[in-house]
């Protein structure tokens, strides 16, 4: 079934809620750091104002469990997408109630409301029933174009979308394009790029992926429960021991095609994690007892770059190494120029993959596609069905 999008409704005069992620960091200073969220929802605020709506947003930030954090109120993303859009934005301190829908029901076209920080009530992520009426009643359509939370059945998202006339914007459009292109008809050679520290959160598309893509390059914390499930020692590094089982089972997959599955050859190891630790490149086989593998070696870089040179479809989820830290930066730094450099379908994994590619200095324009949902690209290729986009079909 196809995929209901804004592009044929009617809004004139219609109060949209629309659900987007500006789930943005900041920094210490308490600045948005990146606002990368926020941009990617301003072409469908943008159609809709065109197309005469009332513009009602909501969205989440941080995990506030249910609770009132004065630190993760939106009024800071409400001042930033104000000066993206130049244009006023009425943020509003709360999400449901007498005010809110006061506020609502004075609305003219054109117009745009912020809801307060969505996750301030608990009923939200536990989609709860008599919250998502009083949400729903705010609006006559409802939009999703938060791609990020898709993949959670909260009461903004899927709960609101199962209930309300509902519509994919154009950023979720634009991820449910670029993410099926890689599990349908991707160009080969297709390589797959697996790092991040969690092994469990990438079972799914290294299963999934198997018979489809014609290399996976592996990186990060997850090598090292790969290379530990071996046999081989890691050190004191990062490893999820009680996923040995499943990294051997990944493994054995490929013993027919064993150049299909790279792990690292050597790695960048100190004692301990810092900007002017003692550093020292050892071979995989050499990694002692008092070691910790902090980044991807050399030789592993270059093997890695040499194979995604030579590819025409790129996925990456995940760094090669502890990029909080410059001494271990190289091995993600040089796998995203190598990507940035080759004439090649490349979509990024969202989350942490492109906070980090862009914190190291690359921008949009040099990849294909930088996924807004790094939990949620990785479900949707691992073949699992997103609640917030299973109620967008039809």
């Amino acid at each position: 079934m196809p995929l209901r999008t804004i592009h044929d409704l009617n809004a004139k005069g219609k109060r949209i809620l629309l659900r987007v992620d500006f789930n943005v960091p900041f920094d210490t200073e308490g600045e948005i750091s990146d606002d990368t969220r926020i941009r990617e929802a301003l072409p469908t605020i943008q159609l809709l104002l065109q197309k005469g709506a009332k513009i009602i947003l909501i969205s989440h930030l941080g995990r506030p469990e249910g609770k009132v954090v004065e630190e993760l109120r939106l009024d800071k993303v409400a001042k930033c997408l104000e000066m993206l859009m130049r244009k006023p934005i009425k943020k509003l301190n709360e999400s449901i109630g007498e005010e809110v829908q006061k506020q609502v029901d004075q609305m003219q076209e054109g117009e745009i409301i912020l809801l307060e920080n969505i996750r301030f009530h608990a009923e939200e992520e536990k989609n709860d029933p008599r919250f998502i009426q009083q949400l729903a009643v705010l609006g006559d359509i409802f939009v999703n174009d938060g791609f990020g939370v898709s993949h959670r059945a909260h009461a903004s998202s899927y709960g609101l979308g199962n209930i309300m006339s509902s519509y994919a914007g154009l950023l979720i459009e634009k991820e449910v394009n670029a993410l099926t292109k890689l599990m349908e008809n991707p160009e080969k050679p297709f390589t797959l790029i697996m790092g991040g520290a969690k092994i469990k959160d990438k079972l799914g598309i290294l299963e999934k992926f198997i018979e489809k893509a014609d290399f996976f390059l592996i990186g990060g914390g997850i090598a090292n429960t790969f290379l530990s499930a071996k046999g081989i020692k890691v050190g004191n590094s990062l490893c999820e021991k009680d996923m040995a089982d499943r990294a051997q089972e990944i493994e054995k997959k490929f013993e027919k095609n064993p150049e299909k599955f790279l792990l690292p050859v050597d790695a960048t190891v100190a004692k301990e994690p810092g900007e002017t630790v003692e550093t020292q490149v050892v071979t995989i086989e050499n990694v002692t007892d008092d070691m910790k593998i902090f980044d991807i070696g050399p030789q592993t870089i270059e093997k890695y770059c040499e194979i995604i040179r030579a590819s025409k479809t790129i996925f990456w989820n995940g760094p090669m190494g502890l990029t909080e830290f410059t001494p271990f930066q190289n091995g993600t730094r040089d796998i995203a120029t190598a990507i940035a450099q080759t004439a090649c379908t490349s979509v990024i994994g969202g989350g942490d993959s492109s906070e980090i590619i862009k914190h190291l200095g690359f921008t949009d324009e040099q990849f294909s596609h930088i996924s807004t949902g790094g939990g949620a690209s990785l479900e949707f290729l691992s073949g699992k069905e997103l609640p917030g986009l299973k109620v967008l079909y039809g």
